[in-house]
């Protein structure tokens, strides 16, 4: 007889456990609320890549330098203000004067006619003056309307307009040797260029390119002067005094150097133009991500604190010498490359660029 075939193996029961679900839900709330939230990170964190680092790629074009142009001069009710009390007190002083010297003739003929003579070496020492001052404002005047001149001439059809602007040029910067091979070559080919932009823009090349050049070489070393001053320096108020002579002293540099050459008067009104356009373009910080860039991750591993804010001010002095070369420079620039913010970060970090790493 054969076997009754055998059961399988009976699986023993499974034991199971119920949880209530409002007990899971809050044991699940309990320890989100136990959870840590990171502490070395903020919100306010921005990564940059590599490739958009002004550090790591100085030759990256960066965002545009708005072109500086001068200040429109209006009328006032307080410049008219000012011109009638100091016409009362020039008459104020002249009375005073005249009444002196009646006195001194009073006391004795010698000491009237010495307070004479003083008198008269004053009125040519303030007339000279004037006339410096006059002669300066005319000059700065004089690359203004020249600028505007050639703006006009490059949309004419005919060469005239084009020829006196380059007539007129060649003349306010005769007395600089550096352009002496650019006059050369512009009278070897006059007459032979008739189409205003193109004789326009040979004049730029021919000009104002060695101007350029020696205008970029002022900017850099001014530059690099205020860099390692911020660097040494103790105090804030020094690097603030340094900065602002620098300024003065770059800005004076560029205007003599494309033939403004101006008085006391012409240079206050020179670096007003130069602080109301990086004011109004908010330029004085050099910019926002740009500083970012020197106090995060570009330099934070490889420069300390006060050389990084050097670099920040080495670059606020090369925003202002853009600024007065737009101002300066008797051409707007077309056949020659604008020089940029840019441009200077290599020479203010060379450690920090290709060039830089190169034996």
């Amino acid at each position: 007889m054969s076997k009754p075939p055998s059961e399988p193996p009976r699986r023993p029961p499974a034991a199971f456990t119920y949880e209530d679900e409002a007990a899971e839900r809050h044991d699940n709330g309990r320890r989100a609320e136990q959870r840590r939230r990171p502490e070395s990170f903020s919100d306010n964190i921005v990564v940059t890549a590599d490739e958009d680092d002004p550090f790591l790629n100085p030759d990256r074009d960066l965002s545009a330098v708005p072109v500086a142009t001068p200040l429109r001069r209006r009328t006032s009710f307080g410049k008219i203000a000012a011109g009638a009390f100091g016409i009362l007190l020039s008459l104020g002083l002249g009375l005073w004067t005249d009444s002196l010297i009646r006195d001194l003739f009073t006391r004795a003929d010698w000491l009237g006619y010495a307070a004479l003579a003083v008198l008269a070496v004053g009125i040519l020492a303030v007339l000279a003056l004037v006339i410096r001052e006059t002669s300066g404002m005319m000059r700065l005047a004089a690359v203004q309307a020249i600028k505007a001149e050639a703006e006009v001439a490059m949309v004419e059809t005919r060469p005239a307009k084009a020829r006196a602007v380059v007539t007129r040029l060649t003349t306010l910067l005769s007395a600089n040797p550096e352009t002496s091979k650019g006059r050369a070559t512009l009278k070897a080919t006059e007459g032979e260029v008739i189409d205003p932009p193109h004789l326009i823009a040979l004049a730029e090349r021919e000009l104002l390119a060695p101007l350029d050049r020696k205008a970029r070489a002022l900017i850099v070393n001014a530059s690099k002067r205020v860099s390692i001053v911020t660097a040494v320096s103790p105090r804030a108020v020094v690097d603030l005094l340094y900065v602002l002579y620098e300024s003065v002293r770059l800005i004076r540099a560029m205007a003599e150097l494309y033939g403004g050459r101006p008085g006391t008067l012409g240079m206050f009104r020179l670096l007003r133009d130069v602080l109301a356009h990086l004011a109004v373009t908010g330029s004085i910080a050099v910019g926002d991500s740009l500083v970012q860039q020197v106090l995060g991750h570009g330099l934070a591993s490889k420069l300390s604190a006060r050389l990084g804010e050097g670099v920040i001010n080495g670059l606020m002095t090369a925003r202002i010498g853009i600024a007065a070369m737009d101002l300066c420079r008797p051409l707007a620039f077309r056949a020659l490359k604008r020089p940029g913010i840019g441009d200077f970060i290599g020479d203010l970090t060379p450690s920090m660029s290709p060039r830089g790493n190169t034996p």
